[in-house]
């Protein structure tokens, strides 16, 4: 689950410091609140996101309603940047999953930049390429993978990406519910809490209300191959 080495976790991340500020210049600070929508699948906007501080999860709908979370966006993250490039309608909806600070960077704005930042340009085109890489591991999983499987390997990646040293283990801070968890494995919900349990019993995890804190960090590793 850990991403290919040297490769640049998220946008923010990659920038050099007079690149951010810059951007910046370029861009206004906003925030919102937990579970507030940033964008919305099918509709365009215009303007780029750079996260700044809190959690965000990108999702679709399926026809019956169910929402399928894609991803875990954290702080560095670019959103929206498809839309700067081609034009179309938000492929996703990105709701904020706690209190969020982010730059918003009007579409216009954001091309100047990449033009004065030549080397920027590829680092988003190295985001991009590692986020389709992730998208085709995680479709494989689905046909490779039981449940309790697929589980583990959500959260070893929360707990490698957001993951908080504390006493007991590595606490996620990230605040997903059973029900989101399971969208974003493709189960149900009943199927993951009982995929939980067999962690919990196998001294892999501890759990309380959205909060997942690992004990035994190789432990799930293994599970989760």
């Amino acid at each position: 689950m850990d991403d290919d080495a040297g490769r640049v976790r998220e946008f923010g991340d990659g920038l050099a410091e007079h690149e951010w500020a810059d951007l910046v210049q370029r861009g206004r600070p906003r925030r919102l609140r937990a579970g507030a929508p940033l964008f919305a699948e099918g509709t365009r906007s215009d303007r780029v996101v750079v996260l700044i501080s809190g959690r965000v999860k990108v999702f679709t709908s399926a026809e019956d309603g169910t929402e399928v979370i894609l991803a875990v966006r954290g702080p560095g993250a670019v959103l929206g940047e498809l839309t700067a490039i081609d034009g179309r309608p938000h492929s996703a909806s990105i709701r904020s999953l706690e209190p969020v600070e982010f730059l918003a960077v009007r579409f216009q704005e954001f091309t100047a930049f990449l033009h004065a930042h030549p080397r920027v340009m590829w680092l988003l085109v190295r985001i991009l390429a590692g986020r389709l890489r992730d998208a085709d591991r995680k479709r494989v999983e689905f046909g490779v993978y039981d449940i309790r499987n697929r589980v583990a390997r959500r959260l070893v990646e929360l707990a490698d990406r957001f993951g908080e040293p504390t006493e007991s283990g590595i606490r996620i801070g990230v605040p997903l519910t059973q029900e989101e968890l399971a969208g974003w494995v493709g189960a149900s919900r009943e199927a993951v809490a009982k995929a939980l349990r067999e962690l919990r019993a196998s001294g892999y995890v501890q759990t309380q209300r959205r909060t997942y804190t690992v004990i035994d960090f190789e432990g799930l590793r293994r599970c989760a191959r």
